[in-house]
């Protein structure tokens, strides 16, 4: 690590958008938070990792999928946080949960990386205002309004708008999350909802984990032209570092990829997601019985990916979306979102939750002042959490003051 981006970290710790150690911990571990104070090989976080990566503060994602039906969405949602406010409470000298800027603060002047957590995707609400209320009196501090597949109000990236947008639910929706403090995130969003909701917010917006699609066409990334509206919403976008997001190589491959698979079929042993452990069940064998299978496992298609060796991001194409990401909404509107656990494989030189000092140097070779990256790492979000609490006119989450 160079002496410029070490001052860069102890002045303003990385404050990561997005992070799915739960849901690996539900799919590899049934749940069980132990051992991870040490190196744990099959995830891409560990507390040693974090510490060595200069994270300070960390949005942990509780998703479930959006095909769940909307009830069952929620119960699962609730394991999620259960599991974060678990992974906290293991390791109190290293993690504290926080709710707010000042909590996050608080927790980094104390050596520990602050937690917070966000929800990926709106089928998580049930379409209920009152479960959104209950997931804010939790902490959830984000909600992502889609994930893959559209809720009754509002349109995802991957597949074709149907509702416009946001109709009259999703609008009350987003008042709504503004009005209690809740932050709106447009990651996994389709560009019309994307624009649709900076029509109605009132407060900054964060894409959690998304990168520039004028630089990799993919449905997941941001268009230019919903870039430069950050700057009047205040918002910011955290690049995230999913290799097909970065790379058009990796994007045309994965497309490939995923038409062959879908040509083949599901194999017979594939579970879209992982039960939660039974009474009585462990974690070790919860976890022996439903490992998910590996890119590449399926024998069928082991000729396709030898013609096709898969192609590797790498960390110089995350520091160009950073840049692109710069140019477009300005130096206030950036931060990063790794997306760790979430994905597979990520870029050389980032594999894990070490690697962001590897990508803060890139930046410093490449002109940016200590003062600007500071606002990369976590400055830029620490303003959108206190913007977003200003805004509020009743804020729901444990110990903040009723107004």
């Amino acid at each position: 690590m160079t002496d410029t981006v070490a001052r860069v970290l102890r002045a303003m710790p990385v404050i990561d958008g997005h992070n799915d150690l739960p849901m690996a911990l539900r799919a590899r571990a049934g749940y069980d938070v132990s051992g991870l104070d040490r190196h744990r090989p099959e995830f891409q976080t560990d507390l040693p990792r974090l510490r060595a990566g200069g994270v300070g503060a960390q949005f942990w994602s509780v998703f479930v999928p959006g095909d769940l039906p909307e009830s069952e969405a929620v119960a699962a949602t609730m394991e999620q946080v259960d599991a974060v406010y678990r992974l906290v409470g293991a390791y109190p000298r290293d993690l504290e949960i926080a709710y707010d800027a000042d909590g996050v603060e608080a927790a980094i002047a104390a050596g520990r990386i602050a937690s917070l957590i966000g929800i990926e995707g709106g089928h998580s609400l049930a379409t209920s205002l009152g479960v959104l209320r209950g997931f804010a009196r939790l902490g959830v501090r984000y909600v992502t309004l889609t994930h893959n597949q559209h809720t009754s109000w509002a349109d995802a990236a991957a597949a074709e708008p149907v509702v416009g947008g946001l109709n009259d639910v999703g609008r009350a929706v987003v008042r709504e999350m503004q009005r209690i403090g809740v932050i709106v995130d447009l990651s996994h969003v389709a560009p019309v909802t994307m624009h649709a909701a900076l029509d109605v917010a009132q407060a900054p917006v964060l894409f959690s984990h998304s990168s520039c699609r004028a630089l990799t066409d993919h449905v997941r990334n941001v268009p230019d032209a919903v870039l430069a509206r950050l700057a009047d919403n205040g918002g910011v976008v955290q690049v995230t570092f999913v290799p097909s997001f970065v790379s058009p190589a990796v994007a045309e491959w994965t497309a490939a990829y995923s038409a062959q698979r879908e040509r083949l079929g599901p194999t017979a042993d594939e579970a879209p997601w992982p039960r939660a452990p039974r009474p009585g069940e462990s974690a070790a064998a919860l976890a022996a019985a439903q490992a998910p299978p590996e890119p590449g496992d399926d024998p069928r298609l082991r000729d396709w990916l030898a013609a096709h060796p898969r192609p590797e991001a790498t960390l110089a194409q995350v520091a160009d979306h950073v840049e692109h990401a710069r140019e477009v909404a300005g130096l206030e509107h950036i931060g990063l979102g790794g997306d760790y656990d979430g994905t597979d494989r990520l870029p050389v030189g980032l594999a894990d939750v070490s690697g962001y000092p590897r990508l803060l140097a890139e930046l410093v070779q490449r002109g940016w002042s200590e003062a600007e990256l500071e606002k990369l790492t976590g400055r830029n979000v620490l303003r959108v959490l206190r913007a977003t609490q200003e805004a509020a006119q009743e804020t729901l989450w444990p110990g903040s003051p009723a107004r």
